[in-house]
């Protein structure tokens, strides 16, 4: 018998539609653009979706055509520019291989806006529909943040979601998409993809899994997927800061048979979240709150308890925003926090000038506030020490990225006052240990580590911590959405609309129920 054919790639983008900085191919080609066997060595070991594809590979005999491996960090739009170079090997590969094909898989986030449409993802799947047609079946995974279209559930057989956050299941979702995948080519079953909504824009907390009711949300998944007919149960907490049509959390369940009975399951988890919308599980502080705990956590906590870790919620990277917020670590300054560390403040112009000195230079610098003011503060004009320069180069040994190579771009470290501040290049947020390490900076020796992180910092600092607390600086990931200028989102839609009648929109949507044709 011979080896089936399937055809896979990687292209991942969340796209926060409120950030001004347009995402090119040059934003792809910074966290690593990688081809053909130069991304399996790279990330075949590894946590990844590729590695999870690769391992069901071996287990099931089949012969691979890998194309691409693209993700960039989440920012503004695609490109229409970056959108069609990242895709023709893609589409290249499945014209090339028409009629080959036994199958196709592809890693994806389900949050990708274009400059030219919504529905990045949707829009790929279309360009591949175009050229094979219906009968060779599609699994994709998906970040659990996806905003999940309706296009996506018409062109993709298979769907499957993280279903941690922090992200810590990478390959087993790429695994588990695979293995359904493998039964459909097999002619074993006849999956669909159906998705159930509520008018919210967004899970309360996010999606958050380590603590809270999607706990119990991921164990009946888990529980429904064990039946015969059932293949993948995805809970997605959907993306906010995304100004389009089709935003927010949904259920997808992966299922042949009885699909209004999975409707039915998938609806349950959906009213569940509706009910909890209300009932947040962080506290969010100001940033003078926050440095004001920092600073009593300093005054009655011994040094072997352990670091009091301070999220600057709103300023994450990973969510789209500028990275150069700059008001924690004004009002850290002010309250005179002290053996504290602080990373990253993105700002390329601040390297580039201490780039011209030596360590141990003092300097005077304006740092961060660069991008957009309005968001998180005005540059600080502050003295510095500089302390160390650096190419940027890291390799992960966290859960989340461990042996995977990173770069900040050009580096530098200096202190100011009490604080230790790690000043970058390339926007990231900050999510494994080796990210300040890997430049002299030990944030389990700090009595204080600031960070700019949403969630995914927990997965690998949350060890380290005596404390954990989170503020929102006003940046671009700010849970004050009234100062987002959103324009094209569908209403109601809470929190914008907090008096929804829920039965009158049940009623008027289908019951927020999506079931796909079978595709002929």
């Amino acid at each position: 018998m011979s080896k089936l054919i399937v055809l896979t790639a990687e292209l991942l983008h969340e796209t926060n539609t409120f950030c001004a900085l347009p995402t090119t191919l040059a934003s792809f080609a910074e966290r690593g653009l990688l081809y053909g066997e130069a991304a399996i060595a790279a990330r075949q070991d590894n946590n990844t979706e590729l590695g999870g594809f690769l391992e069901a590979a071996r287990a099931h005999d089949w012969s691979v055509v890998h194309t691409i491996s693209a993700h960039a960090q989440p920012g503004g739009v695609v490109t229409r520019d970056a959108f069609d170079q990242l895709t023709a090997p893609i589409l290249v590969a499945a014209a090339e291989h028409k009629g080959q094909l036994d199958g196709i898989l592809l890693g994806l986030h389900g949050a990708m806006v274009t400059d030219f449409c919504e529905d990045g993802e949707g829009e790929l799947l279309r360009r591949l529909r175009a050229r094979l047609g219906t009968k060779v079946p599609i699994a994709i995974t998906l970040d659990p943040h996806a905003n999940v279209s309706q296009q996506m559930c018409d062109l993709a057989n298979i769907m499957v979601s993280f279903k941690t956050y922090p992200h810590t299941d990478m390959r087993l979702a790429g695994r588990q998409a695979a293995d359904i995948l493998q039964r459909s080519m097999t002619g074993q079953i006849q999956p669909r993809s159906l998705r159930v909504k509520r008018p919210m824009l967004e899970e309360v907390n996010g999606g958050r899994t380590d603590v809270g009711p999607m706990v119990e949300r991921m164990a009946r998944a888990r529980h429904y997927e064990c039946q015969p007919d059932v293949f993948a149960v995805s809970v997605n907490g959907g993306f906010a800061n995304a100004d389009i049509a089709e935003v927010g959390p949904s259920v997808v369940i992966t299922a042949q048979g009885d699909m209004a009975a999975h409707a039915r399951f998938a609806s349950e988890l959906a009213d569940d979240m509706w009910r909890q919308r209300l009932e947040r599980l962080n506290q969010f502080h100001t940033v003078a709150q926050a440095a004001g705990l920092c600073k009593a956590f300093v005054a009655s906590h011994p040094q072997a308890s352990g670091p009091i870790i301070v999220a600057d919620y709103a300023d994450n990277p990973g969510g789209g925003a500028y990275g150069d917020s700059t008001a924690l670590l004004a009002a850290m300054l002010d309250a005179g926090i002290q053996d504290a560390c602080f990373g990253a403040m993105t700002d390329p112009q601040t390297v580039q000038q201490l780039a011209g000195h030596q360590p141990g230079d003092t300097v005077e610098v304006r740092l961060g506030g660069k991008t957009d003011p309005r968001f998180g503060g005005q540059p600080l004009a502050l003295t510095a020490t500089l302390k160390r320069l650096s190419d940027g180069h890291y390799t992960g040994s966290g859960a989340m990225i461990g042996g995977l190579k990173r770069s900040w771009g050009p580096t530098a470290v200096i202190q100011v006052d009490g604080i230790e501040i790690l000043v970058v290049t390339h926007r990231a947020q900050i999510l494994d240990l080796q990210q300040f390490k890997a430049f002299g900076i030990d944030p389990e020796k700090k009595r204080v580590v600031a960070l700019k992180s949403m969630q995914h910092f927990r997965a690998a600092f949350e060890p380290i911590a005596a404390e954990i607390i989170v503020c929102d600086s006003g940046a671009l990931c700010t849970l004050d959405y009234a100062r987002l200028p959103f324009a094209k989102l569908p209403h109601p839609l809470f929190p914008f609309d907090p008096q929804i009648d829920i039965a009158a929109w049940l009623q008027a949507n289908h019951q927020g129920i999506y079931i796909p044709p079978a595709l002929a």
